[in-house]
């Protein structure tokens, strides 16, 4: 299985949110803040209106996670960043929408996404980050921050398709891959430094000029089969 077809496999796999005993203005809110994630929102009511307005997040398989409307609410107002890998006292339902597909994200949106878990990997100080950046030109605009992060316990790799000279690295190791899938996608894979806790990645691949189609995990599980496909794939990645 390639990277992409990890990502279809995660696209197959709408996720909905039903929002119980609210009006069509909480609703037509929520299904805006979704509009990038393959999560379908629909609105119901209980037969006696109770336990008053909550949201419940379901896939094939049944109900998932629940809160109130207003909890829901107030912790997506205060998500200022796009994946949220800092631990929060209130999570229960956008903790399940890790491996949730989002759609037509902007650099911008990915630059963000791919911030926090390179600081995730240099607060823990340890273990291995993966990332991809397409291109040798593209890496070339990362060089110094990669050069800090693997500055240190951090084993660093970056992946990258030759479109200009190979640059000198001093900190990390930089694998030149002639693959398709290289080319077209970004990921950055942190493997936790020993804690299955810590392990988070992104995943995307580029469909249209710069609009990237993919998921973010916590998955330990998930975790592990990209960088096992990494190693497989282009070459042994020490642990």
């Amino acid at each position: 299985m390639s990277l992409s077809e990890l990502i279809a496999g995660v696209e197959d796999h709408e996720k909905r949110l039903i929002v119980f005993n609210a009006g069509d203005d909480a609703t037509a809110d929520l299904r805006r803040q979704f509009s990038d994630r393959n999560v379908a929102v629909t609105a119901e009511e209980t037969v006696s209106g109770r336990p008053g307005e909550f949201v419940a997040l379901s896939d094939e398989d049944g109900v998932i996670a629940a809160a109130s409307l207003e909890q829901f609410t107030d912790r997506l107002a205060r998500n200022d960043r796009p994946i949220g890998v800092e631990q929060s006292p209130y999570r229960p339902i956008l903790d399940e929408l890790d491996e949730t597909m989002f759609t037509s994200w902007s650099i911008g949106q990915m630059m963000a996404a791919t911030r926090e878990i390179e600081d995730r990997a240099f607060r823990v100080g340890r273990g291995s980050l993966h990332a991809g950046f397409q291109t040798v030109s593209t890496l070339a605009g990362e060089l110094d921050r990669y050069e800090q992060l693997g500055d240190g316990a951090i084993d660093v790799h970056a992946y990258a398709a030759p479109d200009e000279e190979r640059p000198e690295t001093d900190n990390f190791t930089l694998h030149i891959e002639r693959a398709t899938e290289i080319e077209e996608s970004w990921f950055v894979v942190f493997d936790g430094g020993g804690d299955d806790g810590q392990k988070c990645a992104l995943l995307a691949e580029e469909r249209a000029p710069r609009e990237f189609y993919g998921f973010w995990t916590y998955d330990a599980d998930t975790v592990d089969w990209i960088l096992e496909h990494l190693r497989s794939t282009y070459g042994r990645i020490e642990q």
